[in-house]
């Protein structure tokens, strides 16, 4: 029976992921503490036995890839099913921003995320369908192998919802640092959750 192996990883720190800013489907760069946050998930991957690197076609999601990739010399492949959700007029403010001007939406995205619909934006279970197509095709592709994914929090979150199966109005029972490693092994019909969100990499990287 092949399983697949997943390490799902979020990208490294932003100055957007800093300051508390719904980022979504904008594109970002990494900061610098993002990158030495990436340089040791780098290594703490880098005895492991990886047969791809996927990462979302987000700049954040590429560039934490990439520095994830080199110990493997690995080419990053880049899967448009992992971006980020979309968060329409969101994108840019804080939370306390959007919680001002948008408080019953944001009422609602903190009380019942599935319920949200925000005009320009992505709806959850939207989201959900397309990282689970994202995941069937990748186990397709992937059967019997080790591969380390680059995304975003929602997108982790999604995946660990979808192993456990919970449903969508558990997404903050899940948490996604920054940089943080969750190790996921899926069989037919069935799927393991290893470690969530570890984080003991990041002791050493100096921010």
């Amino acid at each position: 029976m092949s399983k697949l192996r997943l390490y799902a990883v979020r990208h490294g720190e932003t100055a957007w992921s800093a300051e508390r800013r719904f980022a979504g489907a904008r594109d970002v760069p990494l900061a610098d503490a993002g990158l030495r946050q990436c340089e040791a998930v780098a290594q703490a991957l880098a005895g492991q036995a990886v047969a791809a690197v996927y990462a979302s076609p987000l700049e954040r999601a590429r560039t934490s890839a990439e520095i994830v990739a080199k110990p493997h010399r690995l080419a990053v492949q880049v899967e448009p099913a992992f971006r980020e959700m979309a968060f329409g007029a969101w994108e840019g403010l804080t939370r306390e921003e959007v919680a001002a001007r948008f408080p019953d939406a944001y009422d609602v995205w903190r009380r019942a995320p599935h319920r949200l619909a925000l005009a320009g934006g992505e709806r959850l279970d939207e989201v959900a369908a397309r990282v689970a197509a994202g995941l069937a095709a990748l186990t397709d592709a992937c059967a019997g192998r080790t591969v380390i994914l680059v995304s975003h929090a929602i997108v982790t979150r999604l995946l660990v919802l979808e192993a456990l199966g919970l449903g969508l109005e558990r997404l903050w029972t899940v948490d996604a640092s920054p940089a943080g490693i969750t190790e996921i092994e899926f069989e037919p019909g069935w799927a393991t959750v290893h470690r969530m969100n570890t984080l003991t990499h990041l002791e050493g990287a100096a921010r």
